[in-house]
């Protein structure tokens, strides 16, 4: 659910902040270190040939940077960046257009592409790899196919479910990059960056606290940033200070982990429902009333990431460290069916 200020994923509201705070250029660009160093490599091996860059497929869970990245690639490569999403297209001409407005060498960046139809997806097999595109004039026995040539072009793909590709989409990106969870380092120096950009006079402590329970997400930690000076502007004098953002926290209900209300629900479930699992995905959607998809995307990415689920062949199982979270004794694994 989008209203919880743990999501990775972003709410409309959001988006002019969003805007201010992306970094332009890869150094910059803070963590990913072995993705940015191979995007350096990339982009300027592919500007001393005065070519396009190679296509390039960025995953992970949400509020990682993959929009920020294909932006900063747009800017390190001095090119535009058309942007759309897969459910957005919903029409081959739509795609069609899209890209013979491209100019050479431009970005076309589509947000979610594994909820592109299949229909659409077949449109970027011949753009992606002869920079063609195949258009069929007439119906019947009279129809006959046209190839329309395009300008060289770079597709930048985001998306957080990089299983659903087919293998045909996903064999012609020359470039894979997975982005993963931040380091807590990284993480606060990016809530230092954003402090100074929106303004915010901020302790060292603040910020580490403020990381802390970013859950290792740049989003998160731009979101937290902003409502704990929401909550310094009205009980406090405007500083952040570490008992501020301690007490700001507390009131928006995310603890130390990072865990919010929901994510305590998910995992208590499976422990006092189902035993601490195996549980199958469907039944724990249906036990704390949410969507398959959310729990996927959304829920456990962070929650297998921290040690506190595992996904087994027969369902999820909470583990030892979530027990211990809540102060309970984990069961043996003799008592549990395997």
């Amino acid at each position: 659910m989008n209203s919880r200020v743990v999501a990775g994923s972003r709410v409309d509201e959001e988006a002019q902040y969003e805007a201010g705070l992306r970094p332009r250029s890869l150094n910059e660009y803070i963590g990913q270190d072995r993705v940015r160093d191979n995007l350096e490599v990339s982009i300027a091996a592919a500007r001393g040939r005065a070519e396009a860059l190679d296509h390039v497929l960025l995953y992970g869970p949400p509020g990682l940077g993959k929009t920020t990245l294909a932006y900063v690639i747009g800017n390190e490569m001095g090119v535009a960046v058309r942007a759309t999403a897969g459910p957005v297209i919903e029409k081959a001409g739509d795609l069609a257009a899209m890209l013979t407005n491209l100019q050479a060498h431009e970005i076309l960046f589509i947000d979610e592409i594994h909820r592109m139809a299949p229909n659409i997806e077949e449109i970027l097999y011949p753009a992606m790899e002869d920079y063609e595109l195949d258009i069929v004039i007439g119906q019947g026995p009279s129809a006959r196919s046209v190839k329309v040539p395009l300008p060289k072009f770079t597709l930048v793909g985001a998306t957080t479910r990089a299983g659903l590709l087919t293998g045909p989409l996903r064999a012609r990106f020359g470039i894979v990059h997975r982005l993963d969870f931040y380091q807590e380092r990284d993480i606060h120096e990016i809530v230092r960056r954003s402090a100074r950009i929106l303004g915010v006079p901020i302790d060292e402590e603040a910020g580490c606290e403020i990381a802390r329970r970013s859950r290792g997400t740049p989003r998160i930690a731009n979101r937290l940033l902003r409502r704990v000076r929401d909550y310094a502007q009205v009980r406090a004098d405007g500083t952040v200070t570490v008992e501020v953002a301690r007490a700001a926290l507390e009131l928006l209900e995310v603890d130390e982990g990072g865990f919010d209300e929901v994510d305590r629900k998910l995992l208590r479930t499976i422990i006092d429902k189902f035993g601490g699992g195996p549980v199958g995905v469907n039944s724990l959607a249906a036990a704390i009333s949410e969507e398959r998809d959310a729990i996927e995307d959304i829920y456990e990415p962070f929650l297998i990431q921290a040690g506190f689920l595992d996904r087994t062949p027969r369902g999820r199982v909470a583990t030892a460290r979530a027990y211990q979270y809540f102060g309970l004794t984990a069961p043996g694994k003799d008592s549990r069916l395997w």
